[in-house]
């Protein structure tokens, strides 16, 4: 399909030419979103959010109000919303990311499962103790970083790549009773630690090296039946200053694979 910018948003047959595979035409450009199936057969909960709806999470929800400035990608945003597609039953983990307004930044998807995983999973939570890996990825479906949480028992730890395989960092849990704390580090150095802030571990303050807040993570109430029956988490990142890397890609690391790579953990004894 030949689109121009008169073109209606709407799922169109993948420009790439992939078979049975429809893509998201936003009304400018081609997003991430991608999903099998014919034109007219997309479900609803397939779509991109509603700008209107993300907006009301951030501010409402959330309690943040909006903040100027931003560069239109994952890591100059100061506000990201990580919302994950629900499903009645959670086989793979995938999130969608946007700024404070809505547009679409980016995705985490989970990568590399095994159809043992998958039905550890259905079954059981014994998933938990096995590897994950997840792709953050931006707007355009480019990976930007690699999260791999290897295997664990009680305490986990996250390993952060580049997509080249450089190293970045780790986000290392603390302990297992009471509050879960986790380390962030690089190069053998304690940059800062993520703290959950009460014992089911919804919320979460980020600190640096010298203890002082520098950004906060605040889980969103999306409605009872909502809760109740899917396993969707979606998640308001707020960063209060600018960072420098190596802690601006382990923040976002942290922020975007909060329920996969640290949550998780605590449902066990949450």
């Amino acid at each position: 399909m030949t689109t121009h910018p008169n073109t209606p948003a709407g799922w169109y047959a993948d420009p790439q030419g992939t078979p049975n595979l429809l893509r998201y035409w936003d009304g400018a450009q081609w997003t991430p979103h991608t999903h099998p199936g014919q034109p007219g057969q997309v479900p609803q909960q397939q779509l991109p959010a509603d700008p209107t709806k993300i907006q009301r999470q951030v501010q409402k929800q959330a309690g943040v109000t909006p903040v100027m400035g931003g560069g239109g990608t994952l890591f100059s945003e100061p506000v990201l919303v990580v919302n994950q597609k629900a499903k009645l039953i959670e086989l793979t983990n995938e999130y969608s990311v946007f700024d404070q307004h809505g547009q679409t930044l980016g995705t985490v998807v989970e990568v590399g499962q095994s159809a043992l995983k998958k039905v550890a999973r259905f079954v059981s939570s014994l998933d938990q103790f096995m590897t994950h890996t997840l792709e953050i990825r931006d707007a355009s479906g480019q990976p930007q970083l690699v999260l791999t949480r290897p295997r664990k028992f009680m305490k986990s730890r996250v390993l952060v790549q580049r997509p080249d395989g450089q190293p970045v960092g780790e986000i290392v849990q603390q302990n297992v009773i009471g509050k879960i704390n986790f380390s962030i580090e690089s190069g053998g150095q304690t940059l800062g630690a993520i703290k959950a802030e009460n014992w089911r571990a919804w919320n979460f303050a980020i600190v640096d090296h010298t203890d002082t807040e520098v950004a906060r993570i605040t889980k969103t109430w999306e409605g009872l039946a909502k809760t109740m029956f899917t396993t969707a988490d979606n998640y308001v990142l707020q960063i209060h200053r600018p960072l420098q890397d190596p802690l601006l890609s382990l923040v976002i690391a942290t922020a975007l694979t909060v329920d996969t790579a640290l949550k998780q953990d605590a449902r066990g004894f949450g």
